[in-house]
């Protein structure tokens, strides 16, 4: 979506010619693989682990990090492996996505109607909010150290970005629509008649 917008906003001319449904699907299909040969090493890792005694995860979901927690053997290494996974698996494409904005805000800054700033910024704002909020929370869990205190803050973290985000995804893009916003305002006003 990085690349969409910074071709949307900064070669707009080139747009159809650029992103096209063979660049898409390129980029569609490259995220899936990389995807599915992360989950099938983390696959494999874990079930050659032995595994014995109490097999209760305290989490949500059957997240890799609190499988590792119940192996009996020592899963340092395993947990190193996890963490450099989510660097490079995570990070590189957070930087990407970083990049790609910063090149957008130039461009955008260069912009001589005011107008046209501000719209393209509330386009691009969405988005941000959404690569922010998801890549925060995966940074906190998967990178920051472990202690008894963190295993709660992952469970919460982990709901961030597994449950809220997605969910907050059809909000926060269809808030850009005239309609949802009139509607928005119209429920707002509702509410504030009551109290």
């Amino acid at each position: 979506m990085a690349y969409d917008r910074y071709v949307a906003i900064c070669k707009p001319l080139q747009y159809p010619c650029i992103m096209n449904f063979r660049k898409c699907a390129k980029l569609a299909a490259t995220s899936w693989v990389f995807g599915i040969l992360v989950g099938l090493g983390q696959f494999i890792s874990i079930f050659t682990l032995p595994f014995c005694g109490l097999n209760r995860i305290h989490h949500f979901f059957c997240d890799i990090l609190p499988v590792l927690r119940l192996a009996s053997t020592n899963t340092y290494k395993n947990e190193v492996a996890t963490v450099t996974i989510t660097v490079v698996f995570a990070m590189v494409p957070l930087l990407l996505i970083l990049f790609s904005y910063i090149l957008i805000i130039s461009t955008i800054l260069m912009m001589p109607v005011a107008k046209n700033r501000c719209k393209t910024f509330s386009t691009c704002s969405s988005h941000l909010i959404v690569v922010f909020l998801y890549y925060g929370s995966i940074t906190a869990t998967y990178i920051c150290p472990n202690s008894e205190y963190s295993v709660d803050n992952n469970r919460i973290l982990s709901l961030l970005y597994t449950v809220v985000t997605p969910s907050l995804n059809p909000v926060i893009y269809s808030l850009r629509n005239k309609e949802i916003k009139a509607a928005f305002k119209k429920s707002i006003a509702r509410i504030w008649i009551f109290f």
